[in-house]
């Protein structure tokens, strides 16, 4: 049975992880002493302003639960920290999502590779993230990617040519309202193995914030980042520095593109184009 409270609270603008164990330690890990304190109460905690203090003031838990079972209803799974089936390895990250919301098959991942890159890849780019992800996850890897056109999806669609090949999509996006648009079939094939996932609103549509937070879920996810392809303001540098700060390996090919040149040059390690010398 999932805590209400705790969903509620991490929905609320502006409440990340840090905020709500914040929130957690002041009030003995009592969601509903939270939701009933005062303005002035909430305001002792660390990091608990006025915005956030009238935010929490302002959730109704009668709407929060009737949403919860018109997701449900929708074939959306909760899943809070506090319960046995989040990923470990998302838990021990210090922005880790207090919720996902999960649709499809099963979140278990054993050993896991994100494969990212530009939305506008090269063709020889493109071929060769598929290939990849064909010849990984015929040795057991679950591939993490975020859906998108170009280096994403190309990932994505190497992992699910294989039979009972495992491929996670993680959303910037809610779970009901899949971006883009053009991947709706995509992500149904991902759920018949494995799973889309996301922390926000379910309903929601998806945000630059939202965009560039997932990158985060997706490296935490993941024991390496492989940036296959991508300019020096790509979204997949975001992907490189989250992995980095966690102290997951990051992996590109020598490329022109300037974010390949900028990661090299950063330490991140070179792959052979040759799967033969892969050190996976």
């Amino acid at each position: 049975m999932n805590d209400v409270g705790w969903i509620a609270l991490s929905l609320t603008g502006r409440i990340g992880n840090k905020t709500l164990q914040a929130l957690l330690t002041h009030f003995d890990s009592d969601t509903t002493a939270i939701l009933k304190a005062d303005v002035k109460a909430l305001q002792q905690v660390p990091g608990v302003g006025p915005k956030i203090a009238q935010s929490i003031k302002a959730i109704n838990l009668k709407h929060v639960e009737e949403s919860l079972r018109n997701w449900r209803l929708a074939g959306v799974r909760v899943l809070t920290m506090r319960d046995g089936d989040y990923p470990l390895q998302l838990k021990a990250l210090e922005d880790a999502p207090p919720t996902l919301f999960v649709r499809g098959h099963n979140l278990k991942i054993e050993k896991s590779l994100a494969i990212v890159g530009t939305r506008t890849p090269t063709d020889e780019a493109r071929n060769f993230a598929q290939n990849l992800s064909t010849y990984l996850v015929e040795r057991g890897y679950t591939i993490i990617s975020g859906l998108a056109f170009g280096i994403d999806s190309a990932a994505h669609f190497g992992a699910i040519i294989q039979p009972e090949g495992r491929t996670l999509a993680v959303l910037g996006c809610g779970v009901l309202n899949i971006y883009p648009a053009e991947h709706k079939r995509l992500a149904e094939k991902i759920m018949l193995e494995s799973c889309v996932l996301s922390e926000i609103n379910p309903g929601n549509t998806t945000s630059p914030a939202s965009l560039v937070a997932r990158n985060r879920i997706i490296t935490g996810l993941s024991e390496g980042v492989i940036v296959v392809e991508t300019a020096i303001d790509g979204g997949a540098m975001y992907a490189a520095r989250f992995a980095s700060q966690q102290g997951r390996p990051v992996y590109t090919l020598d490329n022109p593109a300037s974010g390949n040149q900028a990661l090299i040059a950063a330490g991140a390690t070179v792959l052979a184009k040759d799967f033969g010398q892969l050190p996976f």
